[in-house]
Parts: C-alpha cells; structure tokens; sequence
C-alpha cells in the first residue's frame, strides 16, 4: 500500500520545481519503461498493478491497486505501471554534426514529438533556450515513446550558443530557400521557433541560412505548420541523400 507521503512526491513530480526539489521523474507504461532497463536512465523503483508484465528485473517493484495508480498518475487513463526516476545530471556538450535548437518551444507534445523525430532521423543532441519546456515533464516523456533515452537534451543561452558554434545556424523563414532544393551544410544547428511568436530577434540576427517549406495548396486557411509538423518535413528532405 502507497503511503499518503508517497502518493503525495509522486503527485508533486509534475512541476519542475519539485522534480528538482526531490531530484526524480515519471515514466509512465509498461512499454516505455521497459527500455529503460537498457538506457542509461537510473530507476528508483516501480509501482505497476501486474509486475509479471515487467519480467525479472534488479529493480524494487511494489505492486499496486488500479486505485492507487489512477492517484499517482499523470494520465487521464493511467497505463500499468510507472516508473520513478532519478534526473541525469547535465553535461557538457560539444557540437554534433547535426543539431536541432529550439527557442522557447513550449508545448509538451511538440518537444516529445520533436525528441522521437531526432531519434528516428539518428539526431543525437538537441540544444535548448532556458525557457524551452523541460524534457522531464511527464507529457513530453511520454510523447517521447522512449526516444528520450537515446536523444541528448541541452539547456542553454542561446545566443550565447549560436554565437560561439562551429555549426551553420540555419533558421526557417517564408523568404527562405526552398527546402527541396535546399543543399544542407555537413555541420548544421536548425533552428525551432516557439509555436506563437517564433525566433526572439536576437536568436534571429545569428541565423545564417534560411530555408522555407512552399505551400502547394491554394487555401489561405492553413496559416503555417505546427512546429513539429515542420521539423518532420524539413528533416525528411534533409534526409533525403545520406552523405
């Protein structure tokens, strides 16, 4: 049985300030935290209302009531089990051939969505304003479906950051150059907008290549691409020829 103490931890991970506080986050689901085991992402312990499913493990897993999950989930229809575990420490990080860098994204399911993209695409480092929503909140993990294990996610200055890389800043814009025709550097930072407002100006002045996805169809009702939507199409043209 979860104690009231527990129950009460569990619940409060949902804010950043205590996720620091307590030094822990949730992995909700059998399926995500199963490939945990072979990441480097250290577990705490598991509550899960069918342990079997999670086969033999070193890790302390205390069996729980569907009553009890529903209180310490995060999800409107709570999943099987959910794993608490211990932040990873932010290193250093050097520059990576190919980076996404996101400027105020805040949406929980773009940045999740955005983490599984770069996975998918072997993009191994994103870099993040301050300001980006955090990588341990429980709807990005979970928007994840994993890829938050093998993805590097940085928080930084920005413009400090764009102003020292070796990488090619390269930033979306309506005059951009057509991204299908649109040759991409060998070493290249591209850059994400907030959903709203976009790149803040400063981020902006340090963008050196613009590219831009032309529209085909003839409706004016479609404004512009969610911005993970985006990352997805200019990922795949980039993509298009491997090196």
């Amino acid at each position: 049985m979860l104690t009231a103490h527990t129950i009460k931890v569990l619940q409060s991970l949902d804010k950043k300030k205590f996720r620091q506080k307590y030094d822990l986050f949730l992995v909700e689901g059998n399926k995500i935290i199963c490939e945990l085991f072979n990441s480097k992402v250290k577990i705490k312990e598991i509550f899960s209302t069918d342990p079997q499913k999670l086969g033999n493990t070193n890790v302390p897993i205390t069996h729980i009531s569907e009553n009890e999950l529903k209180k310490i989930s995060m999800l409107q229809h709570p999943k099987d089990s959910v794993a608490v575990c211990y932040l990873e420490p932010q290193g250093k990080s050097e520059d990576k051939d190919i980076q996404l860098v996101l400027d105020g994204i805040q949406d929980p399911g773009n940045l999740g969505t955005i983490i599984r993209l770069a996975d998918w695409f072997g993009i191994e480092q994103i870099i993040c304003s301050e300001d980006t929503v955090d990588v341990y909140n429980p709807k990005v993990i979970m928007a994840t479906m994993g890829s938050f294990t093998r993805v590097n996610v940085v928080y930084t200055n920005l413009t400090e950051y764009l102003s020292q890389t070796e990488n090619v800043n390269i930033g979306t814009d309506m005059e951009g150059e057509n991204i299908y025709s649109f040759e991409k550097p060998h070493k290249m930072n591209l850059i994400l907008g907030n959903e709203g407002n976009g790149m803040r100006p400063e981020t902006e002045r340090l963008i050196q290549k613009s590219i831009m996805i032309p529209r085909f169809g003839t409706s004016k009702a479609t404004e512009s691409l969610n911005v993970s939507m985006a990352a997805g199409i200019v990922l795949g043209q980039l993509f298009r020829v491997r090196e």
